[in-house]
């Protein structure tokens, strides 16, 4: 439970607290909070999500803080008070260039529960509609569409690194695609 927090930095993408809590066992202490408004991530189905191997469109991201390129989902941080749907929908148009006629719940995760609160809504759209991308300056994106098959295999492999990419599409290949 927290007692008090101190605003430590204030940021374009996150702020940073301390905290002072009280601990299950009654004891205090402090910790440092990232605080993030959350984000939402999607995997985009070019060809029909139940058709045999289907095609998804993945991105390939500069990420300075990996020190190079990411394969990823589209995904990027909620906008204040914005419903992650709507931010999935617009990430998929900035990044990729697609509108989506379905759009579908997967899950919410918690990104590194340890030292901060983000959370990001994962989905999956199909029925896309090309149009045009608005990246943002700092990004850096190549689309790189897959067969469903062989983005598994970059997962397994360790090509794909990115924690929310990974589960994103272990979800949909696990608990989506095969009911």
């Amino acid at each position: 439970m927290q007692i008090a927090s101190q605003r430590i930095h204030s940021g374009r993408v996150i702020n940073l607290d301390i905290d002072t809590v009280r601990f299950p066992d009654g004891s205090t202490g402090q910790l440092e909070i990232i605080r993030h408004p959350g984000a939402a991530a999607v995997v985009p189905f070019a060809s029909d999500p139940h058709g045999p191997d289907p095609t998804i469109l993945l991105i390939e991201q500069y990420r300075y803080a990996a020190n190079g390129s990411l394969i990823e989902v589209p995904a990027g941080r909620l906008n204040p008070g914005e419903d992650p749907e709507v931010c999935a929908h617009r990430e998929l148009l900035e990044e990729v260039g697609v509108t989506a006629g379905r759009l579908e719940r997967l899950t919410t995760i918690w990104t590194t529960p340890g030292f901060t609160d983000e959370r990001i809504h994962l989905f999956w759209a199909s029925e896309l509609k090309a149009d045009k991308h608005a990246r943002e300056p700092d990004e850096f994106i190549e689309v790189v569409p897959k067969p469903l098959s062989e983005a598994l295999r970059l997962v397994q492999s360790g090509v794909i690194t990115d924690a929310k990419t990974a589960l994103s599409l272990l979800f949909v290949a696990g608990f989506i695609l095969e009911h």
